[in-house]
């Protein structure tokens, strides 16, 4: 839907399966989308978590904001409208961020709706509320834990349309940026294999695809509303941590599949190739794509995607 908006007739087909999946994955009684499910097909829960339901509130207002299809647009409204006000009595900070993704796209066709702007109100409230109990001068961040897609809490803040909260949303984002780059300049995520609590000692592996993808969304989003190039070429640096430039110096894309592999451990690169990992570095290059294709102002940046791809 980022890339081609579903004009490609194997993309339409492709969708239709996954919609079909998002209808099968929601829980009427609980309003939530279900997120395992064995190889028989069979759901291995009966209540999705937060976030697996947030990521697929941000995939509904996505389908809103930018299908063409009537019969896509009515469908994810349906599911949209169900779901959205059960996102308020969450905890989950990403749960929030990812709805409030998901309304931003939304708002693309249906910037009047009140019920959504209300809502949008509320979580940008309580994501504002958990940073300025937590933040100070050295950790300006939402919790004392740096653990998995942290980037995504920034970059909520930085698509509020509030001038306070982008101001936010860009101070945290550039602490974030700065404590993972390496002294040798490449990108270097917090690990998943023990995360980053204050005062503690951070995990440097196993990093993960998703906090690659995270991050350039959110610098990209940065780069909108700010204009200055600087985000750019950031966006650019962190991609590279997908093709050798990281701690290993080894490719996470593999050309032959065009799958991404799981991850970076501390001596080798994870040989699985999961839908994660995979549609990570997807989404993170149709992103780069689309802020090429809108001509944004680089000055001294030049996107070469085909260089980016090697290396």
């Amino acid at each position: 839907m980022q890339e081609a908006g579903l004009s490609d007739a194997k993309l339409a087909r492709t969708a239709d399966n996954y919609c079909a999946f998002i209808n099968h994955a929601y829980t009427h009684d609980y309003r939530r989308f279900r997120n395992f499910m064995s190889y028989d097909r069979r759901w291995l829960e009966e209540v999705g978590s937060d976030d697996s339901t947030g990521r697929t509130i941000w995939a509904l207002g996505t389908c809103i904001g930018r299908a063409t299809d009537r019969n896509t647009v009515s469908w994810a409204m349906n599911l949209f409208e169900n779901v959205l006000p059960s996102v308020v009595t969450m905890t989950s900070p990403r749960a929030w961020a990812f709805s409030l993704l998901g309304i931003h796209e939304y708002q693309k066709k249906f910037n009047d709706d009140r019920l959504a702007k209300t809502i949008q109100r509320q979580l940008l409230d309580k994501l504002v509320f958990r940073y300025t109990e937590t933040a100070t001068e050295d950790w300006p961040w939402f919790e004392n834990t740096l653990s998995y897609d942290n980037a995504v809490l920034a970059h909520a803040l930085l698509r509020s349309g509030d001038e306070r909260l982008i101001q936010m949303g860009l101070t945290s984002l550039r602490w974030l940026i700065n404590l993972q780059t390496a002294a040798y300049g490449h990108f270097q995520p917090i690990g998943s294999n023990g995360f980053y609590t204050k005062g503690q000692n951070r995990a440097y592996f196993d990093q993960q695809p998703l906090e690659a993808q995270s991050t350039i969304s959110a610098c990209l989003a940065a780069l909108e509303v700010t204009g200055e190039p600087e985000w750019q070429r950031t966006a650019i640096r962190v991609f590279k941590w997908f093709t050798g430039f990281n701690d290993l110096g080894l490719p996470l894309y593999d050309q032959q599949t065009g799958g991404c592999r799981d991850g970076l451990h501390i001596d080798r690169v994870n040989q699985n190739q999961g839908a994660e990992s995979t549609l990570s570095y997807l989404i993170a290059l149709a992103e780069l794509h689309m802020a090429q294709k809108k001509k944004v102002e680089m000055k001294s940046v030049h996107v070469d995607m085909p260089a980016l791809l090697n290396g």
